[in-house]
């Protein structure tokens, strides 16, 4: 694991509680984390329901649900962890409202798409890379990790996607270690992932089961149990499951998996606008 650079941020004020987190579902794969007083977006989509966005040649998608939460209304962000450049990941809204300024961590490929549209603090990792993120005493460590959307030269011409580690040291020296999916089918590779960051407390799960032109692209419920088993967190929260037309396997198809496989202990289920405090 190779660390890139060094982020140093401005110092938390000290309202900020610094010794609990919290994951809030926006929608789709947008979700706000605070966890060391760190604030942190993901994948950034904003459209309202019956509104279409990009999906690369010449497709596109439409949005069957409304975010829990405008782009207008966000708390001051620190940074926005983008898994991949696609319109149901970075839409229009994203695009022509972000802070232009504000790092974004992403593929090598996806930073190119954003600088090209103006974007100046992007941050590109290839698999296994890291970048360290300094917020006063707290230390925020963002690891690249392996992930594929799509079967074999499929995702030749797919956009690249990471998933992503997370690893949080607080002020009080306690620590937490999230794991992202980002949109990938399950792959060998992932079974690298608890090799090299065992003890995953939480991972996000991209699920959803999205099929372009028929092919699968995003895990669906059984893929989607097999990850959990692969990486082993502690809690699984499925997200990215049900708000475009692209999605065919929904959250009740997972839901059925998970009591099949007797996970339910492990998995914590979020409707859009509500918050898992941990």
């Amino acid at each position: 694991m190779a660390v890139m650079n060094t982020l140093t941020l401005p110092d938390a004020p000290a309202a900020v509680a610094t010794n609990e987190g919290s994951i809030f579902f926006i929608g789709n794969a947008t979700v706000l984390i605070r966890v060391a007083g760190f604030t942190i977006l993901t994948d950034p989509t904003f459209i309202h329901k019956h509104e279409q966005t990009w999906l690369g040649g010449g497709l596109h998608t439409t949005r069957l649900t409304d975010p829990a939460m405008e782009l207008a209304d966000l708390p001051p962000l620190d940074l926005v962890l983008l898994s991949h450049f696609h319109g149901d990941h970075f839409d229009q809204v994203a695009e022509r409202d972000l802070d232009r300024t504000l790092p974004i961590v992403t593929t090598p490929q996806s930073a190119n798409d954003l600088e090209e549209r103006g974007f100046t603090n992007c941050i590109p990792l290839d698999v296994w890379e890291s970048v360290n993120v300094e917020k006063g005493s707290a230390r925020l460590l963002i690891t690249a990790t392996p992930a594929r959307h799509g079967p074999p030269l499929v995702d030749f011409v797919l956009p690249d996607v990471m998933g992503s580690v997370l690893d949080v040291t607080r002020a009080d020296g306690g620590a937490s270690r999230i794991y992202i999916t980002g949109d990938t089918l399950v792959i060998d590779e992932l079974r690298e992932i608890p090799r090299r960051f065992p003890d995953i407390d939480i991972a996000l799960l991209h699920l959803g089961g999205t099929r372009v032109l028929g092919i699968l692209v995003s895990m669906d419920a059984k893929q989607g149990v097999e990850a959990m088993r692969i990486v082993d967190p502690a809690l699984a929260i499925p997200i990215h499951y049900n708000d475009y037309d692209v999605f065919t396997s929904p959250l009740s198809d997972f839901q059925e998996e998970v009591r099949a496989a007797g996970l339910e202990d492990r998995v914590h289920y979020l409707s859009h606008g509500e918050t898992y405090t941990f």
